[in-house]
């Protein structure tokens, strides 16, 4: 547990420094990476703004608990920001799935890596 919260808190760091260098404002949420009611990371930029739960998982999918989820949704409707999904993928780079891209199971939300890499979003798309 100690080692994935590491590597997790390493990828938000990256992606914290990926926006900031792109000029982007950055707010990462306190409690990250413990159960939280908030996203991870929120970005700012002359009226775009994106709210990112953030994943460094090298599986062949990742998975939200229906709490944390539900939590997510709500957030993203009292805000009005943006929020997904940042997977960030071993030797691919991130991806950004939006939270209705996710499949509803009984106990979670899940996202294949076949449908994040066909459907997600790069970073340079989120940035243009």
């Amino acid at each position: 547990m100690v080692w994935r919260y590491g590597k997790g808190a390493r990828s938000e760091r990256e992606l914290i420094n990926l926006f900031s260098d792109h000029g982007f404002s950055v707010i990462r949420a306190a409690g990250s990476g413990v159960s939280s009611l908030s996203p991870d990371i929120i970005v700012f930029k002359k009226g775009v703004q994106y709210a990112f739960e953030c994943k460094a998982w090298g599986s062949t999918s990742i998975g939200i608990q229906k709490d944390k989820m539900g939590a997510l949704k709500e957030w993203e409707e009292n805000t009005g920001i943006t929020t997904m999904i940042a997977w960030r993928i071993g030797r691919v780079g991130w991806r950004f799935i939006y939270l209705s891209e996710l499949d509803e199971n009984p106990k979670s939300y899940t996202v294949s890596l076949v449908r994040a890499l066909a459907a997600g979003r790069r970073f340079e798309d989120l940035v243009r």
